[in-house]
């Protein structure tokens, strides 16, 4: 259901998660509530703390909207995202994000600004756009899900970050040390497009971002701008060659490596094991970690969601030069 245009009345509604990246959320707060105030713009703020939930708050904010026909804003990263986005699918309003977190793929992958006074200027110029929505077992994403290594990574990573704090550099010695470990392989049975095949790997990472799989220069990384999701699992490696992948991902060849397999698709099953197959995995869905119930079907969402954001995202398109 497409959310109806925006105007100079349609009120705010938005869930703040105050434990995201690094900024204070007392003066993300007045940035929001002065820009609003500046526009007219009547505004509601849910702040997420130690006594509430983003589930919650995400829910309320939906019905709040639903009965003045609003838009429900997420500010936070992109767990935070993720989990108003979940709520607020479907229900014919429009949804809005105001950036917060430490890599911020799906802001960025859509011309959304960090800066949140910034971010907020779009949310208030600009008209909803639809945006595709990954799903996995019915759960959705919007940058990226996996199993295996990658989500051994993203479990890892948030230890390391709570002892050294959130940057790039904390993620990426983070997770050259996981890495550097022994990892169990994993043997799939992978249909798509009506072929079966079996792989054997130590991570399958199903990509809905254009940005972060052409930053990691991965080969169909406009899958998610035709409709698709993009496949790419990590063919069993040495421990001393993990690195090497390590560094080519980060330099932006990590597709062109022969260890590295990638296709797109819309609709994809993976069932595990042959002997005594695991009952449930875990999965990152966008840098959180929960269990899924195997086998796991990945899939692109029937509809999408209705993203305020810019025609052009600038970032985007330099990446693709």
């Amino acid at each position: 259901m497409q959310p109806s245009p925006l105007g100079p009345s349609s009120p705010l509604f938005v869930v703040l998660n105050a434990g995201s990246g690094n900024a204070d959320a007392a003066e993300t707060r007045e940035i929001i509530e002065q820009g609003c105030a500046a526009a007219g713009r009547r505004l509601r703020i849910f702040l997420v703390d130690e006594r509430t939930t983003v589930q919650a708050l995400a829910r309320e904010a939906v019905e709040r909207a639903r009965a003045v026909d609003g838009v429900v804003v997420a500010a936070g990263g992109d767990g935070t995202i993720n989990t108003v986005a979940r709520a607020t699918l479907g229900s014919g309003l429009a949804f809005g994000v105001l950036p917060q977190g430490t890599f911020n793929y799906f802001s960025r992958a859509h011309g959304i600004p960090r800066d949140t006074a910034q971010a907020l200027q779009v949310l208030l110029a600009e008209q909803p756009r639809p945006v595709q929505v990954g799903l996995v077992n019915d759960r959705i994403f919007l940058v990226n899900a996996s199993m295996g290594l990658y989500a051994e990574l993203l479990e890892e990573r948030e230890s390391y970050k709570v002892r050294y704090g959130r940057s790039r550099w904390v993620a990426f010695f983070a997770g050259l040390l996981t890495v550097m470990r022994g990892h169990r392989h994993w043997n799939l049975r992978i249909a798509s497009h009506g072929v079966e095949r079996d792989i054997r790997t130590t991570t399958l990472f199903v990509g809905n971002n254009p940005l972060q799989l052409l930053q990691v220069g991965i080969e169909h990384a406009d899958a998610p701008e035709n409709g698709q999701l993009a496949a790419v699992a990590l063919k069993p490696v040495g421990v001393l060659a993990m690195p090497g992948l390590l560094v080519r991902g980060a330099l932006g060849r990590l597709g062109s490596a022969d260890e590295v397999l990638s296709f797109p698709f819309e609709s994809m099953t993976v069932k595990a094991g042959r002997l005594h197959p695991p009952r449930r995995v875990k999965v990152a869905i966008d840098g959180e970690i929960a269990w899924a119930e195997m086998p796991l079907l990945f899939r692109v969402s029937p509809e999408p969601l209705w993203l305020v954001r810019p025609d052009v995202a600038p970032e985007l398109e330099a990446a693709k030069q």
